[in-house]
């Protein structure tokens, strides 16, 4: 049996005054799947994330979450709806501590979710660390050193984000975003700036996660080893249009592909649209 629609774009187009940034993309993801998205520099893959995840809002087409229209929904609706994203550049709270990043994003997250458990507490409480505060902080520590634990980075708890080494800033937004409890996880290139070795440790950690948290996943990336390997369907776009769609063993033999990307030079693949 086929698993149900998780995601499905339907002919979008994206316009920045006379610049066609995405021509009449459509696709679908289904549940459990883990899929990848390519294409050389400026073929319109962070774009697509920024009108899945509302970003941007599309010239025309749409975009549908579980079946649902989310096409004009503002960014916050979409992540309570159940997607979260990493960026290309990151994203964190520099100055916070690895654990305050998590936790933060724990509290949004159970906040909209478990009012029941009590994670709620007023600004008295907060300001005076009384009430409720001790026992929510505490549920809230112990969930984000989870989270830490399994991206590799709980004994870096305290230490400030902005001061972590890269390929570690990149394992913390993954962990960030988990922290919200996502049924739709998008990795922006997580392996951007990261070493060979740091690729291939990585290529493990997002295959784990994507079984261990039972997730549906899109990973954007330049790095064609780490698609190739763990991502089993691969989208490729150029110029904004989807060009090619399928296995690994699809996209490598397409002729439109290897055109566009894998044996053009355009190999190193920073998102300009």
């Amino acid at each position: 049996m086929e698993n149900k629609i998780v995601l499905e774009l339907s002919n979008v187009d994206m316009r920045f005054g006379g610049v066609l940034a995405l021509d009449n993309v459509s696709f679908q993801v289904h549940e459990g799947s883990l899929t990848g998205i390519i294409g050389p520099n400026g073929a319109g893959k962070t774009t697509v994330y920024n009108i899945i995840s509302g970003v941007y809002s599309p010239t025309s087409g749409g975009v549908r979450f579980y079946g649902r229209d989310i096409t004009a929904l503002r960014a916050y609706q979409i992540n309570r709806l159940g997607i979260a994203r990493t960026f290309q550049n990151l994203r964190l709270f520099a100055r916070s501590s690895a654990l305050e990043n998590v936790m933060t994003a724990a509290q949004n997250r159970c906040r909209e979710e478990r009012p029941a458990e009590g994670y709620f507490y007023g600004f008295v409480e907060s300001a005076l660390h009384l009430g409720r505060w001790g026992s929510v902080e505490r549920k809230l520590r112990q969930t984000a050193m989870g989270l830490l634990d399994r991206v590799g980075l709980a004994d870096r708890a305290e230490q400030a984000a902005g001061t972590l080494p890269y390929g570690m800033q990149r394992r913390l937004e993954i962990a960030r975003a988990l922290a919200l409890g996502p049924k739709l996880l998008m990795l922006d290139e997580p392996a951007a700036g990261m070493n060979p070795e740091e690729v291939f440790a990585l290529n493990d950690l997002i295959t784990g996660i994507h079984k261990d948290f039972n997730l549906t996943t899109l990973v954007i990336e330049h790095h064609m080893d780490l698609i190739m390997r763990i991502c089993p369907h691969i989208i490729c776009l150029n110029f904004g249009a989807k060009i090619a769609e399928g296995t690994k063993d699809d996209i490598q033999n397409d002729p439109e592909v290897l055109a566009a990307y894998l044996g053009g030079d355009d190999a190193e693949d920073g998102e300009a649209v």
